[in-house]
């Protein structure tokens, strides 16, 4: 695998390294190892497939409150998704700064996203498919999120969303920037 840290400190975008030949090809997406020497000893405790129909859906941004915030590695298996990571780290150098990155399934590149980052995708194809890898068995009490058009992070996504659940759309935004 070629891990490739992004300008957001613990987030990695993950590429694999197929070994081909006349049958196809075979690589590895997760080893437990390899993520251990880049920093990412975590556990992934807990498995979650998000189908979508419609190009245009959104889902996002969420995460999880501590004590239960968690990490995750996000694939797409189906069609292709811009996702969309936020620092919301208090502390942290990037804070409200966001990443994004196309994942297809033809191009079969993963992102890990660290604890104390909000997540979210804009579908860019019918019928995608997004496979989760989560290091905290969902805890729907601590579950949060942050509106996905929040002017304060001034996501630049794709396209406009034609799809968003009542519940992310009432997302409150993060305010006006810390200006410490």
């Amino acid at each position: 695998m070629i891990f490739t840290e992004t300008a957001l400190a613990g987030a990695f975008q993950i590429d694999i390294e197929p070994l081909e030949d006349a049958r196809g090809f075979f690589a590895r997406s997760y080893c437990v190892d390899e993520f251990a020497a880049h920093g990412l000893g975590v556990p992934m405790l807990q498995c979650s497939i998000s189908h979508n129909n419609r190009a245009g859906t959104l889902r996002g941004m969420h995460y999880q409150a501590e004590p239960h915030g968690e990490a995750k590695l996000v694939r797409c298996t189906a069609g292709g998704v811009f996702d969309v990571i936020i620092d919301i780290r208090p502390r942290s150098p990037t804070h409200r700064r966001w990443f994004g990155v196309e994942l297809t399934a033809a191009n079969r590149r993963s992102l890990f996203v660290p604890p104390g980052f909000a997540h979210g995708f804009l579908t860019l194809a019918d019928h995608s498919e997004v496979y989760y890898m989560i290091s905290t068995p969902h805890a729907p009490a601590f579950s949060r999120g942050i509106r996905w058009d929040d002017p304060g992070v001034g996501i630049e996504w794709p396209a406009i969303p034609s799809v968003v659940s009542a519940r992310d759309a009432g997302f409150a935004l993060l305010g006006p920037p810390d200006r410490r």
